[in-house]
Order: C-alpha cells, then sequence, then structure tokens
C-alpha cells in the first residue's frame, strides 16, 4: 500500500497526554488523508505501555508521566476507528537514555553499557548507549518488540536511526574486543571507521536484524516491519547501519530513510541518490522521511508540495512525516495544504509534467 503516514512523539507534543487528544489527532489525520501512525513507544529508557519485561528488570511498568493508563492501546483503539494502521515506533532503540548519564537502565545493568576507546559510557549527540553488539542487549531489545506485537493489536513495528544502530565510535568494551581478537587474531584498530572494523561491527547488527524479522514473521507473517535509518553509506559509517544489505537480504518491508533536509533544492538531491541506489523491487519499500517540525524549523507550504510532487515524478508513492505537531501549527497550514491535494488520493505526474505542478501548486499557495 502507499504509505501516508506520520510519526507521534511524546516530545514537543501534546498528543498522547489524554485519550481525548489521541482521539482528536486520528480523527484529524483520517480527514487529512493519513494512513498509519508511527506512535513512540521506547523513549528515554521507558515504555509507553505497560511492560512486564521492563517491570521485571527495571521495576519500572511504564514512564511515570503515564502511570494508569495505556497509550499505545488507546491510539489503536481510537486508529482502528477512523481506518488508520499503527505501527509503533522503538525510538530510542539501543539508547539508553539522553544526557542521564545512562538512566534507568544502566543503573541496573551497568555491564549493558557501550564503550568508546577510552573505556568511556558511549555518548553521541547527548545520547547514550547500551551496548548493541552484546547478545544479552539485543535479547532485550528483542523481547521488548515481541512483547509488544505478541499483545496488541499492532500492523507492524519500526525502528529507527537507533534500532538497529550504534554509532561507529563504540565496540570497544572487553567482550566485544575479545570477539573480535578471536575472529581476526588482533585487536580491533583505534580508528572506529577502519573498513574491517566497521563491516565485522554491522554486520552483527543485519544479523539481529534478520533475528527480530524471522520471529517477528513467525508471530504473524502479515506483519509489517518498518525501519527508517539514516541515509546510506552515512548511516553505515556513522551508525553501522548497513541498510543496502538489509534491503539486499529482505529484512525491511518499508524503509523510510531520512531525508531531512531543509529546502526544496537539498531534498530533491538526497532523493536522486537513494532512488539510484534501489533497484524497481526495492523501490516499492521506499517512503522518505521527511522533516516539517524540529526545534524552530517549520517546512513551508510550498517545500511540502514540491517533495509529494516530487516523489510521485520518481515513482515514489508515499512518504512519512517527522511530525504531527508540524501539520497543526498555524491553525493547521500544512494539514490544509494535504487536504487540497487531496493526499489520499493524489498520484502525481509523470516527470515531464513537474513544472507545470509546480506552476499550479503556487497558483493554489497565492489563493491559499
Amino acid at each position: 500500500m502507499a504509505i501516508r503516514g506520520v510519526w507521534i512523539t511524546n516530545t514537543d507534543s501534546q498528543v498522547l497526554h489524554s485519550r481525548q487528544n489521541i482521539a482528536e489527532a486520528m480523527a484529524f489525520l483520517a480527514q487529512t488523508g493519513f494512513n498509519v501512525v508511527f506512535p513512540d513507544v521506547w523513549n528515554r529508557g521507558f515504555t509507553l505501555y505497560p511492560s512486564t519485561i521492563m517491570r521485571s528488570l527495571f521495576d519500572v511498568e511504564i514512564d511515570p508521566r503515564y502511570q494508569g493508563r495505556d497509550p499505545l492501546a488507546e491510539i489503536i483503539v481510537e486508529a482502528r476507528r477512523v481506518g488508520i494502521k499503527v505501527i509503533p515506533w522503538f525510538e530510542y532503540g539501543f539508547a539508553s537514555s539522553y544526557n542521564s548519564n545512562g538512566g534507568t537502565i544502566l543503573a541496573k545493568k551497568p555491564e549493558w553499557a557501550a564503550r568508546d576507546i577510552h573505556g568511556s559510557l558511549l555518548n553521541k549527540n547527548g545520547f547514550e548507549w547500551m551496548n548493541a553488539l552484546d547478545p544479552q542487549v539485543q535479547e532485550f531489545m528483542l523481547n521488548l518488540v515481541l512483547d509488544v506485537v505478541k499483545n496488541y493489536d499492532v500492523d507492524g513495528i519500526q525502528g529507527d536511526d537507533r534500532l538497529p544502530a550504534l554509532p561507529c565510535e563504540g565496540g570497544y568494551d572487553s567482550s566485544t574486543v575479545e570477539r573480535y581478537r578471536q575472529t581476526f587474531d588482533c585487536h580491533p584498530p583505534q580508528n572506529p571507521k577502519d573498513p574491517q572494523w566497521l563491516q565485522w561491527r554491522a554486520n552483527i547488527l543485519t544479523n539481529f536484524l534478520a533475528r527480530l524479522y524471522q520471529e517477528i514473521k513467525a508471530i504473524n507473517s502479515n506483519l509489517i516491519v518498518s525501519l527508517s535509518p539514516n541515509i546510506y553509506d552515512w548511516g553505515l559509517k556513522e551508525y553501522l547501519q548497513d541498510s543496502k544489505t538489509w534491503l539486499e537480504r529482505g529484512l525491511v518491508d518499508i524503509i523510510h530513510p531520512q531525508i531531512y533536509r531543509r529546502d526544496f533544492a537539498s531534498y530533491k538531491q538526497v532523493v536522486d541518490r537513494v532512488t539510484q541506489q534501489f533497484n524497481r523491487e526495492q523501490l516499492t519499500k521506499l517512503s522518505p522521511g521527511i522533516l516539517i517540525k524540529l526545534g524552530s524549523y517549520r517546512m513551508s507550504a510550498e517545500y511540502l508540495r514540491q517533495a509529494i510532487a516530487y516523489n510521485r515524478s520518481r515513482g515514489i508513492s508515499g512518504e512519512v512525516f517527522f511530525f504531527y505537531e508540524g501539520l497543526r501549527e498555524n491553525n493547521d497550514a500544512l494539514g490544509k495544504v494535504l487536504r487540497l491535494l487531496p493526499y489520499n488520493n493524489y498520484s502525481g505526474q509523470p516527470r515531464s509534467n513537474l513544472r507545470g505542478i509546480q506552476s499550479l501548486f503556487r497558483f493554489l499557495q497565492n489563493r491559499f
């Protein structure tokens, strides 16, 4: 199906604060033409649903902000009511915390910490990391995902730039160093981007993804495994995300590379590069991630129209927007843009007609 999706966060957003907010958001999305939501269910070391796994390991059943509720269950009910599919998003993946020195997880399980070459807790851009290469950590993450798949009426699961992932500066814990030494009869290079060292660690994450994919499909073959990695091959070099191999091995059903560019020219350039990396069959799985709001940045109406038109001209039938609140600002301005297309029926035109489409969009924008 053509994905018309949006991420629902629990940061800088009011949606998950109440059942009423959730119901209103799902109604708005359905009316605007969306057919999938990706709600956050794993953030800063807490689940956004009651988890027996988290309770048994860390004595915290759910993010304290949602104690006594089950936001995931509420989203499923309200989304189903208006015909929207639900694919829970494990936002933090193998990251344990943000600017919290490892948070609840590493306070209880310090042996799970990822280490850089200095032996320090792995920190990149403020995120502190569990060791995604460690079998125990992988088992924990696998069980967390499978618990949702087994206990909730969801349509799939989603990982992103932190699942499966590990900053390339990680892997210098004693256990991983010893595994590498046994394989190559030498210690890992000090250069974290040494090609052999980089690919060896990326392969461990790819094999984890293969197991995750197989176990999800064993529960229900119709469930979608959706991933939103960083763009290849930057994602491989920086976060050990070998998305090219994931596609070649058939380990992902829908892929949303994060083409988070703040102007159309940059977005177009990356779309051109990304689509060249996909064969015809793989292209059917592609629905780019598009940034509409982050911090003080807001996508313009014109850029939104151009991005969708260009996607269709390149044979890309859908996209996922980061994130919901960006549709609602300025009196639902971007939401209204999508309704004018209309988004749920918009199939685009051949590339030769792109200039005409953009002229029409400019005319509509002036009227709007």
